[in-house]
């Protein structure tokens, strides 16, 4: 409100777009955390800005935030080359809607977010601004500060990246309950030639511990190798464990509990009807996102 009383128009386009623009910078840095950061710079900027000089709020939110969101993501990248062990995109506790719109629940799954980090800094930007937000490239070109041909060379090549390195289908939300119910029900009855049955021979599995929690220090490859782990890893919680269903990052997902507390989020990647992927988050400082709903949009 304004200080007669009136509602604030520059206040009310953030709160407006606010979503829209916590989605662009966590699909541009796979942190909750850094993207929130990200919107308290965004919203420092929007604050000292002339409103009435903005001819289109959500445009310039976008480009803000974007190039934020870049400028964090480049320190990101010096910070997770000393990361300890894989590095998982921080887990969020999505709202059932999400899985309704396919093509974000896609672009916002673990296994999309890992290809996204083979990126650049400048090619994410544009892909996610283009693939996922169908922004325009003149609009993409304010935002990354380049040329639109340049804008356009970038999306063709971030575009080509991504398709020789996700995964081979697009597996429905429903699809993936289906084979998540089976994997749950293995784990929890330890029926360990069941959890073969649903694993692809040559699925892979990571672990973020992030130096505070055990975690695998390197990808773990091959149906047999997997249900090793889970062999020697089920005897040693025992009856502690308790397994919940949950819609994580637009996907139906796992969250682990040891004596009733958060251990760990447990997302796939499904493939033929079998896990292919196996993604397991148990860093505490990032599991703060799955204890309630996060919103996310387009």
């Amino acid at each position: 409100m304004t200080q007669d009383g009136r509602p604030d128009p520059a206040t009310d386009a953030f709160i407006a777009h606010r979503n829209l623009l916590f989605t662009v910078a966590y699909e541009m840095l796979g942190s909750a955390a850094d993207a929130e950061d990200v919107l308290q710079e965004t919203w420092l900027r929007w604050a000292d800005v002339d409103f009435d000089t903005v001819r289109d709020p959500r445009r310039y939110l976008v480009r803000v935030t974007t190039r934020q969101a870049l400028t964090r993501l480049r320190t990101l990248g010096r910070r997770r080359e000393t990361y300890v062990g894989p590095w998982l995109p921080e887990p969020l506790l999505t709202t059932p809607d999400v899985a309704e719109d396919v093509e974000l629940a896609d672009s916002l799954s673990m296994a999309v977010l890992l290809v996204l980090e083979t990126l650049t800094p400048t090619e994410r930007a544009v892909f996610v601004l283009r693939e996922v937000f169908d922004l325009g490239y003149d609009e993409i070109a304010e935002a990354v500060d380049k040329s639109p041909a340049a804008v356009r060379q970038i999306a063709h090549r971030a575009r080509a990246h991504v398709a020789a390195r996700r995964p081979r289908e697009v597996v429905s939300p429903a699809e993936t309950r289906v084979v998540l119910e089976a994997f749950q029900r293995a784990v929890e009855t330890g029926d360990l030639q069941r959890l073969l049955d649903i694993l692809a021979p040559d699925v892979v599995a990571l672990s973020d511990g992030g130096g505070l929690k055990q975690a695998m220090p390197r990808p773990v490859v091959g149906a047999e190798r997997v249900v090793r782990l889970f062999a020697v890893g089920l005897k040693l919680v025992g009856a502690d464990l308790s397994v919940e269903p949950a819609q994580v990052n637009g996907y139906p997902a796992l969250i682990l509990r040891l004596g009733g507390e958060i251990d760990s989020v447990m997302a796939v990647r499904v493939e033929g009807g079998r896990v292919a992927g196996l993604y397991t988050v148990r860093n505490p400082e990032k599991l703060s996102r799955v204890e309630r709903e996060t919103a996310v949009g387009r």
